[in-house]
């Protein structure tokens, strides 16, 4: 994520699963970064806590196919 201002502020993260679902949270950077380091482990635990904007969510780690950052700024007006 790039850094910014904004930094602390929930951004929304898609979190697709080998079944087809798709989990949406919004999440600080650092769970986003933590989420993704635990992917990234190879000797990472199965289950992963994933902090969101209004909830606490386990994570099967072994069934996440993608995760994806919404990266776009959201604009008010045309």
């Amino acid at each position: 994520m790039e850094a910014s201002a904004n930094d602390d502020r929930p951004r929304r993260v898609d979190v697709g699963f080998s079944g087809g679902q798709i989990l949406t949270l919004r999440m600080r950077d650092d769970v986003y970064k933590g989420l993704r380091e635990a992917l990234d482990s190879v000797g990472a635990q199965r289950w992963h806590e994933v902090e969101s904007e209004d909830s606490q969510v386990s994570v099967d780690l072994a069934q996440v196919v993608y995760v994806r950052l919404d990266t776009e700024t959201h604009r008010v007006g045309f």
